[in-house]
C-alpha cells in the first residue's frame, strides 16, 4: 500500500513579511519526502492557497506560484483552496478516498493555520496521518517564536483524540523506513 504526501501552501507569497523558520531546510526535506513518496508509488498533493485581492496569494500573481525550489512533477496533483482547511469546497477528500493511501504525510506552511487545519481535517476524513515534525514552518508570531509554535504543534498533534492515528515523525526517520 502506498502513502500520500500533502504539501500545504508552499508558495512564493510566504516570502512576504517575516522570515519563516528554517525555510531552505524545510524545502529540502519536502523535496526528499516527495521523491520517497513517488518511488513508493504514492502521490504528492500540492495544496495551493488562492487568496483575495492584494493578500500576496491572489490567483495569477507571483505570490500564488509554488516556490521554484520545490521538486514538483507533472503527475503530482494540485488542489486549490480558499480557506485554512483544504477539504472545504475542494476535491481533496474524494482524491484521497480514491487513492486509499496507507497513511497521509503532511508538510508545508503555516504550522499554526493551514498545516494544523490539514492535519486535523485529514484524520477527521478517516486517514492515518503522519505530521512530519521538521517539514513545516511559519514565521515568528507577536507572542511566540516560530520554533516554540512548531514544538507545540508537534506535541499537540501527537496527542489528539481521533478515530485514526496521528504520529509525529521526522523526515530522517521516514527516509530510513
Amino acid at each position: 500500500m502506498m502513502d500520500a504526501l500533502i504539501v500545504v501552501d508552499m508558495q512564493v507569497g510566504l516570502l512576504n513579511g517575516a522570515t519563516n523558520h528554517d525555510l531552505p531546510s524545510v524545502i529540502n526535506r519536502i523535496n526528499s519526502l516527495s521523491s520517497m513518496i513517488r518511488k513508493g508509488g504514492g502521490k504528492v498533493v500540492w495544496i495551493r492557497h488562492c487568496g483575495k485581492a492584494n493578500d500576496g496569494f491572489e490567483r495569477g500573481t507571483p505570490g500564488w506560484e509554488f516556490l521554484p525550489e520545490l521538486g514538483r512533477h507533472d503527475d503530482d496533483l494540485v488542489v486549490e483552496k480558499t480557506l485554512n482547511d483544504p477539504y472545504v469546497g475542494t476535491p481533496l477528500a474524494e482524491l484521497l478516498a480514491r487513492m486509499r493511501p496507507r497513511r497521509v504525510l503532511v508538510a508545508g506552511w503555516a504550522t499554526d493555520f493551514c498545516v494544523d487545519a490539514t492535519v486535523r481535517s485529514t484524520v477527521s476524513h478517516d486517514h492515518h496521518v503522519v505530521a512530519v515534525s521538521d517539514a513545516h514552518t511559519l514565521s515568528d508570531r507577536p507572542h511566540l517564536p516560530a520554533k516554540a509554535i512548531i514544538a507545540h504543534h508537534n506535541w499537540l498533534w501527537s496527542d489528539l483524540l481521533t478515530n485514526r492515528t496521528v504520529t509525529v515523525v521526522s523526515t530522517s526517520e521516514l527516509l530510513v523506513e
